[in-house]
Parts: C-alpha cells; structure tokens; sequence
C-alpha cells in the first residue's frame, strides 16, 4: 500500500496506519518540501480520500504536497465564481477499500469535471478523473533546482490547475 500525505497530520495519521498493518508493506510517499499544515485536525487518511473542501462544480483532486496547490487553486477558481471541491487522496488502494456510497460521496458521479494533481506522475489518475477530467503532473524527471523553481518550470502552478479546471469544466457535459 502507497500513502503520499499532504501534511503533518495526515502524516501521523499514515503512520499509524502503516504501523498497525498486518497483511503488507506500507510505502510512506513524504515530500522534502515545506507545507502547510492543512485545517483538518483529525484527517480520514484510513478512507484513502476525502472532501477537505467542499463544491459543487468541479472536483480537484490532489495528493501529497500537490494538496495546498489544489487549494490555491480553488482559491483562483473562486474568484471568477466556479465552486471546486478539493479532495485530498492519500492512498488509492484504502480509497478503493471503501463502500461504492462513500467514494460517490467523496467523488459524485454527477460532476464529471475533475482534474487531479500530482507531480510524480499523471499515470493512473484518469480512474479518478474520467473522460472529461484532466490530470496536471510531471511525466519526465532529471530536474534539479529548489522545490518551488522546479515545480513552477514544470508548469505545476494553482493558474495550470485552475486553467485545467476550465478546460474540463468546457468539456464536461451540463
């Protein structure tokens, strides 16, 4: 089992969690990044993801550091009136462990314009985000430069989520 927290807390919620398994390894996915601590003080990292912020017109979805880039996102979003929810997914496989109700609860069916973010890797994402979701992530590695450099170069910026946003929000049907 992966797990990429996005913060301090949900790091020792991840901990606890790899500490208590008994059927596997647990590989803890942690950046060497400063970030803030999220407002969620008891995070549900054992449910995989959940809704760190609601909306209602599109969902971001984000892992590891890429949570507070999501946010920031949602805060752009929301100031040309487009209403995101931003969903913090930790870990894929207890995600996919949960009840079909509550991962709809998570990720209703009915908004269908969702993009993810991770900049590891945009392989995979498109289970979470759909035919008119968009993914934002780095597909190539080698790049070396402080943290926030690189990921602004490699176009991993709150105005490259929110345009994804956009673009699958124009997509999407409705």
């Amino acid at each position: 089992m992966t797990i990429r927290p996005a913060d301090a807390r949900e790091t020792a919620q991840a901990w606890r969690i790899a500490v208590a398994r008994e059927d596997g390894p647990t590989a803890l996915v942690l950046t060497r990044q400063g970030v803030p601590v999220l407002p969620m003080e008891q995070p549900p990292v054992d449910r995989g993801a959940y809704v760190l912020a609601p909306g209602g017109d599109c969902i971001i979805i984000a892992t590891g550091s890429e949570v507070s880039l999501a946010l920031a996102a949602r805060d752009l979003l929301a100031g040309e009136g487009v209403s995101a929810r931003v969903v913090s997914m930790p870990s894929w496989e207890l995600f996919l462990a949960q009840s079909d109700a509550y991962r709809d609860e998570v990720l209703p069916p009915a908004i269908a314009a969702r993009v993810s973010v991770e900049a590891a890797s945009t392989f995979g994402w498109a289970r979470w985000t759909g035919t008119w979701g968009r993914t934002v992530g780095i597909d190539r590695f080698g790049e070396s430069a402080p943290g926030g450099t690189v990921m602004e170069q490699l176009g991993m910026t709150p105005e490259v989520v929110a345009t994804a946003a956009r673009a699958s929000l124009a997509a999407a049907p409705g």
